[in-house]
């Protein structure tokens, strides 16, 4: 039985954190980059080569894999899960477990001020632009404009943010 004063954080040495992260329980973080004034929900998996930058706020339950990057005031919703190999397998050819040689990581990148609402699923391969806004439970599959709402699977361009109009 754990004593309820055990850290249940798994944070390799790897991990390069800025001033004033805040990182909550049940995590789990290696060879990853994280900003300043960021913050990790629980249940998060950010895995080694991704960065998230300054003032982001990452939601409990999301998986940012290899390959991510993230830009600052980034908003990533609840259970956000990213991917990186748009043809997954178990095994090769000789039915042997496949190891990190036997793929290509695609990268993929969020840009400045974008947010991301719950339950998306991002593929490898696209930029989501600048200040959008992608609906919750969307599956993006392509590139994203700066300054649109998209939603919907696959995610669809719903309009154009209206500046004045969508800032509050």
């Amino acid at each position: 039985m754990q004593n309820e004063n055990t850290v249940t954080r798994k944070i390799s040495p790897d991990v390069k954190l800025g001033k004033d992260v805040k990182i909550y329980d049940f995590v789990n973080l290696y060879g990853c980059q994280i900003d300043d004034n960021s913050k990790i929900g629980t249940f998060v998996e950010i895995q080694k080569g991704s960065k998230v930058g300054k003032n982001c706020k990452i939601s409990s339950h999301s998986f940012i894999c290899e390959g991510v990057t993230i830009e600052d005031n980034v908003f990533v919703g609840h259970n956000v899960t990213f991917i990186n190999d748009p043809y997954p397998r178990a095994t090769i050819n000789d039915g042997q477990l496949q190891t990190e040689d036997d793929w290509v990581c695609i990268p993929t990148l969020v840009k400045k001020g974008a947010s991301i609402g719950s339950s998306v699923t991002i593929l490898c391969g696209v930029t989501i632009g600048a200040n959008t806004i992608i609906g919750a439970g969307s599956v993006v599959t392509k590139d994203v404009p700066d300054n649109t709402i998209v939603a919907g699977n696959p995610a669809k361009i719903k309009r154009k943010i209206n500046k004045k109009k969508d800032d509050k």
